[in-house]
Parts: C-alpha cells; sequence; structure tokens
C-alpha cells in the first residue's frame, strides 16, 4: 500500500487511542493472553507506523495479560533448500560456518513483519532461544511462555504455541488470514498424518559462547491453512470475533478451539 493508499484507505489518522478503541470493540481484553499475526501496511495510514500498533497492543492487553508474535529468522534455516530464490551450491558452506550466531535479543526477524520486528527490541520483550522460529512476548507470563522452548520439533508441544494453548490463549489476525497462522502448525504435530523430518544446523550461544547446535522437525506445510481457517470459522462461526482495526480486517479466535479442529481437519484432508 503507497503511501497515498494508506491516506486514503482512513478517515483520520490510526492512533494508539483508536486502535485500542477498535480492538476493544473487537472484543480483546485486559489480561487476556493473545497471539497476534499482522500486516502494518493494512492498517492504513498509522501514526509513527509499528510503534503505535505495538503500543495500542499492549494497553489493550495490559501488564496483567500477554502478548505474544511471531519472531523467525528464517536466513538461520538450511541454506541447502532456500528456494525464493535458492543460492548457489557452492555457497551454502560458507554460508553455514561464517553466518553470526543467533541472538535473542538482536537478530532481526525475517518474513513476519514489520510489528513484530519492532515489537521485539520493546522493554520487557522476552525472546525465545530457537534459532529459526522463535517468539517474543510481553507481560504476566511472557517470561514462562518462551522458556525453554525446544530446539527440536520447534513449532510442537514444547513450544510458545503450547504455552498459548495451555493458557486457553486468542489468536488475533490483523489484516493476514489463516496461511499467516502459525498455531496451525502445532496441529501438524498432533495430528496423526505423514510427515517427512530434516534436519538443520544453526549456531546460538550459549553462556555467551558460540555453540553449534544439530536439531530435528518436521517439514512443516502452510499451503492449506487458508482453507481449513475458512472450515473453521464455517463451523464456528459464533467464536469468531470479526471487526475493524484501523483499516485491516480483524479476527479474534479462540486458539485452543482452532488447533483441537485443525487436527481433525488435517487428517481428514491431508
Amino acid at each position: 500500500m503507497s503511501e497515498r493508499d494508506a491516506i486514503d484507505a482512513v478517515d483520520e489518522p490510526v492512533t494508539v487511542s483508536s486502535l485500542v478503541e477498535d480492538l476493544r470493540a473487537l472484543g480483546l481484553t485486559a489480561g487476556e493472553t493473545v497471539l497476534v499475526h499482522s500486516s502494518l501496511s493494512s492498517f492504513g495510514w498509522v501514526c509513527v507506523d509499528a510503534q503505535t500498533v505495538v503500543d495500542a497492543l499492549m494497553s489493550a492487553v495490559t501488564e496483567a495479560g500477554t502478548l505474544v508474535m511471531p519472531t523467525h529468522s528464517g536466513q538461520y534455516g538450511d541454506p541447502a533448500v532456500w528456494s525464493n530464490p535458492p543460492v548457489p551450491d557452492d555457497w551454502i558452506d560458507t554460508i553455514r560456518a561464517e553466518r553470526p550466531p543467533y541472538r535473542p535479543k538482536t537478530t532481526p526477524t525475517r518474513g513476519v513483519g514489520a510489528v513484530p520486528e519492532c515489537f521485539r527490541s520493546y522493554p520487557d520483550v522476552y525472546r525465545s532461544q530457537h534459532p529459526t522460529v522463535s517468539f517474543a512476548a510481553w507481560g504476566a507470563d511472557a517470561e514462562s511462555i518462551v522458556a525453554d522452548h525446544a530446539f527440536d520439533n520447534g513449532l510442537g508441544e514444547r513450544s510458545p504455541l503450547a504455552s498459548v494453548y495451555d493458557r486457553a490463549g486468542s489468536i488475533l489476525l490483523l489484516g493476514v488470514d489463516h496461511s499467516a497462522n502459525t498455531s496451525l502448525h502445532l496441529a501438524e504435530y498432533r495430528a496423526d498424518i505423514d510427515r517427512s523430518r530434516t534436519d538443520n544446523v544453526a549456531t546460538v550461544l550459549e553462556d555467551g559462547e558460540p555453540v553449534s547446535v544439530t536439531f530435528q522437525d518436521i517439514e512443516t506445510d502452510a499451503s492449506d491453512f487458508a482453507t481449513l481457517g475458512d472450515a473453521f470459522e464455517d463451523e464456528h462461526d459464533s467464536s469468531v470475533r470479526r471487526g475493524s482495526v484501523g483499516a485491516a480486517d480483524a479476527r479474534l479466535i479462540p486458539q485452543r478451539a482452532m488447533i483441537d479442529f485443525a487436527v481433525g481437519w488435517l487428517e481428514a484432508n491431508r
């Protein structure tokens, strides 16, 4: 969305107070645990951009609740399988050997948008230790939600996704559809479906020193998540809160109900 399109998308500037009002109208409450996926460009013209969205989400949830976002860093994935675009084969060993260690406090996000990239650097935000699929959290349960994020099966049972599930948290989609809904990956681990496995190697810090770690995971697949999400909304219409936050189409969804539905859907449709 261009600057002109962003201005034309809204009647007045999108501000912290206007976003909080919209989030409250959608049903987001103080004290809630919420996992947020967002597209900054969908909001229209936002005064001070991503910082305003982060401030509004924190204000709406309050310190009594917990705000969680994916802060993935795909640049630490296996360069041998990069495809958009691939790198030359003779670069692969150099990339693996020379890339600096993943650092939760400083490593940039990749592919998750401007809002999580802004959020990860806020005071009192904790980020998990996983080099490729980390999450960041702020609020009452922030530290415990991201603690002990396992390297193996990074979106599975020892991940922040499962921690949000255990707390009966919500999913908040702001200007994105279910293809961006990382919670559905947890259902891939829980469903009785065929899953190929893959290995990866990355460098992390342990006690301040770089250490190479090898970890295994399933090959996740989000290609049918939009269809899965539509099926959930068709069957659970009353549990989905819809509205506008700024100019963004927004949905607030109970995560536990969605994952439980997704397990059965994946078993029936994959």
